[in-house]
């Protein structure tokens, strides 16, 4: 018996089939979409309110009205004719008027009319927020530098008393006895009495004549400054003066009036002064002990002057 020959058989493997380029279209198609959002989102971020307004009223229709009903447009729902108005629900005479056809627009030309209005409008608009910022601007650079200028003249005049007193030996004794400080209000110098020395003589209006030279002295630095001036006096709590009150209030008055009367003299001018008045013991310099000799005072304020405002500057902020 012969020996069977072996069977070989061979399968071919089919090829898979092409799927070709489809998706890489796709996938194309989604990112340009998504720079194309993203950019439009940068670009939303980006533009101003009115700039925002000003697209949405380019791609509104103009010709349509915000009711259904007819209502909604100028009219109102009625009409005209040459007998007047005619509520809605009657029945109108019908009209009919033959016109001409519009002429044709020039669409480029209107556009560019339109551009170049706006660009006119715009320029005219940045124009004048510019010279309103530099208006407020050099208004708040005035007011920073009267301000400056003013805590200077304070510095210089208080400066100024101090030297006095080291240069006058006849004052030197009343180092202690004269306060300069700057307060809100403005600068304040007081002359108080300290134990031992005071002011003025006990229940008198008129001052030593100590105090009249440093008084004088104090003039001729204050007049150099155009602050208004207001002078008051006070004394302390004690019945020394008797007691009734109001022989108190008359005799801070007094005191303060001739200390006005020896700053005029000299030299300061009559309209620097504001006021002059008498506080008795209703402000005391240490509340917490108004029986203390530095109670008795004489107060002489440089007002603290409020910087020119120009009339339209809060308008030119609006």
């Amino acid at each position: 018996m012969s020996e069977a020959q072996p069977i070989i058989k061979k399968v071919k493997k089919g090829k898979h089939p092409h799927h070709g380029g489809a998706w890489k279209i796709a996938y194309a198609d989604f990112v340009t979409a998504m720079m194309a959002f993203f950019l439009l989102l940068w670009l939303i971020s980006m533009t101003t309110p009115e700039q925002k307004q000003g697209l949405a009223d380019y791609f509104a229709p103009a010709n349509v009205s915000r009711s259904t009903s007819g209502s909604g447009g100028v009219m109102g729902g009625t009409a005209f004719d040459i007998e007047g108005s005619r509520m809605a629900g009657t029945t109108p005479q019908v009209v009919m008027n033959i016109s001409a056809p519009p002429k044709p627009k020039n669409s480029y030309k209107d556009e560019k009319d339109t551009a170049e209005s706006a660009e006119t409008v715009s320029t005219v608009q940045e124009k004048q927020g510019q010279e309103g910022a530099t208006q407020v601007f050099d208004e708040q650079r005035q007011l920073a530098a009267s301000t400056s200028r003013e805590k200077d003249d304070f510095r210089s005049a208080a400066e100024s008393i101090r030297q006095a007193l080291r240069d006058m030996p006849e004052l030197a004794e009343l180092s202690k006895n004269i306060l300069v400080e700057e307060t809100p209000e403005g600068l304040q110098i007081q002359l108080v009495d300290q134990e031992g020395r005071s002011m003025f003589p006990a229940g008198i209006d008129e001052p030593y004549e100590r105090t009249r030279r440093l008084l004088e002295e104090v003039a001729t630095i204050v007049q150099k400054l155009p602050n208004r001036i207001a002078i008051s006096g006070h004394t302390d709590s004690s019945p020394s003066y008797g007691s009734s009150p109001s022989q108190k209030w008359e005799l801070t008055a007094d005191r303060a009036n001739a200390t006005r009367r020896i700053l005029q003299g000299a030299g300061v001018p009559d309209d620097r002064i504001y006021e002059v008045t008498g506080k008795a013991d209703t402000q005391p310099l240490f509340p917490e002990d108004p029986s203390l000799p530095a109670n008795r005072r004489i107060s002489i304020l440089l007002k603290r002057e409020a910087p020119v405002v120009p009339p339209n500057f809060g308008d030119s902020r609006g």
